[in-house]
């Protein structure tokens, strides 16, 4: 039986098959648009299982291209207790699912800081025991550049080089946006380690994260963390 894990976000879909010996084969990544063609790059198979924090229309999208290509379809949702992982949010569906798959496919490995950075920048921390202790969002550096340009078009969405005193605008606004996310998960990194007495594993994954890595400290990088997390939700909900 061949089976596909979906990880739909705001701008692509990840997408990898999952083995028989639970581990992934390799990522790919479409990037969708206002056009029907991304759908027709899409695999097919017996089972997909699709974590989407993309619009209703990208994900009913996703779901007429699956349709005809996948004999069973499961969308994942957040869940309160599945496997070790228990969340600290007293309304499930108010926590993105990519967060928890992603705290789910990193319980059992020890305590850690969870951090995500797409449209949004999200913290997440999980304690040794499964139990997450809550998180943070805020804008990524890519939307904090948006919002920018749309309030004052001179800004530019994009370019310039991070600095720690920046001598021009363009690498003021990359050192701004970038400086600013690399400081909350720094906070929260000393946050975290004050409130288990010992410092977690900073755990980073998402499409921008690989620019702020070099300026942070030791970490784990995992950019297939919500796959990983699909791949562990099929094991104890389908498997």
């Amino acid at each position: 039986m061949s089976v596909w894990l979906f990880d739909l976000g705001n701008t692509r879909v990840k997408c990898a098959e999952l083995r028989a010996d639970g581990t992934l084969g390799e990522t790919l990544a479409i990037t969708h648009g206002d056009t029907d063609a991304w759908r027709d790059a899409l695999p097919s198979g017996d089972v997909a299982c699709i974590a989407s924090v993309a619009s209703e229309a990208r994900r009913v999208a996703l779901l007429d291209g699956l349709c005809t290509r996948f004999v069973r379809i499961h969308r994942v949702h957040t869940e309160a207790v599945l496997g070790p992982l228990r969340i600290a949010y007293a309304t499930p569906a108010n926590l993105g699912v990519d967060r928890f798959l992603s705290m789910l496919g990193l319980c059992g490995n020890g305590a850690a800081l969870v951090a995500g950075v797409g449209t949004a920048l999200t913290i997440d921390l999980l304690d040794a025991d499964g139990l997450h202790r809550g998180g943070r969002i805020a804008p990524s550096p890519m939307l904090m550049r948006d919002a920018l340009h749309a309030r004052a078009v001179q800004l530019p969405v994009e370019g310039g080089q991070y600095a720690e005193f920046a001598d021009d605008t363009v690498h003021a606004l990359a050192s701004g946006c970038e400086g600013a996310a690399l400081a909350l998960i720094e906070r929260s990194l000393q946050a975290a380690e004050a409130a288990l007495g010992a410092r977690p594993v900073l755990v980073l994954h998402g499409g921008g994260a690989a620019a702020l890595r070099d300026r942070l400290p030791a970490h784990r990088w995992q950019p297939d963390a919500v796959l990983r997390g699909l791949a562990r939700w099929h094991a104890l909900r389908i498997a």
